[in-house]
């Protein structure tokens, strides 16, 4: 396996974004997930919560736990965990499979009422967030090592971040929202030269955007 800007080649000679790092696990969720588009309303809803736990922390400790996540959150029906009471907090504090912090924990509940509210204004949360695509005068002409690194936020998750706090949302910096957009396929940000990339380009020009 060999690295050059921002590129891994595995055995093959197929290159991929340097941040999978060959770890298997790590290398079907960068192949098979990330970058590509997203309307399921608890898979986002899922995502940008996970985002939030993963606050100081690596995305690869999260993505090893989410099934516990999601056994501890409903599968993260956002209607179910919007009812969770004081003792489902308690349950999750005592969860060993999860990140057991108790403001994220909350957070979560909170979010989910957040969701249930949004859901009722737009008809889904998939049809709130794809208002938020970038147009494509914001997007970078090329996406290369350098410019991911020097963009962990955007313009357009800068306003979604702050429409999500002025909604009562938590946990929902610029940098936060900009990594589930990358990961929901509101962008693509795979690099140029991966395998992925023109696969999420092509998924993303058939995508039908919601509107409800």
């Amino acid at each position: 396996m060999t690295e050059t800007a921002g590129l891994i080649a595995d055995e093959s000679g197929a290159l991929r974004c340097f941040w999978h790092g060959g770890l298997e696990d790590y290398r079907r969720y960068h192949d098979e997930e990330w970058g590509r588009p997203v309307t399921d309303d608890h898979r986002l809803f899922e995502k940008i919560c996970l985002e939030g736990f993963q606050s100081g922390l690596s995305w690869l400790t999260i993505l090893r736990k989410r099934e516990n996540f999601r056994a501890a959150f409903a599968g993260f029906d956002f209607e179910k965990v919007a009812h969770f009471t004081e003792e489902d907090i308690a349950r999750c504090l005592a969860d060993a499979g999860i990140i057991r912090h108790r403001g994220k924990i909350v957070s979560t509940i909170n979010n989910a009422r957040r969701a249930v509210a949004l859901k009722e204004e737009f008809g889904s949360l998939s049809a709130y967030f794809w208002r938020f695509e970038p147009e494509a005068q914001e997007r970078p002409a090329r996406m290369d090592y350098e410019t991911l690194r020097a963009n962990p936020t955007s313009p357009t998750s800068i306003r979604l971040s702050k429409d999500l706090k002025k909604r009562g949302w938590t946990f929902v910096g610029p940098t936060t929202v900009y990594a589930f957009m990358q990961a929901m396929g509101l962008v693509n940000d795979h690099l140029e030269g991966c395998i992925c990339r023109p696969q999420v380009e092509a998924l993303r020009a058939a995508f039908l955007r919601p509107t409800a």
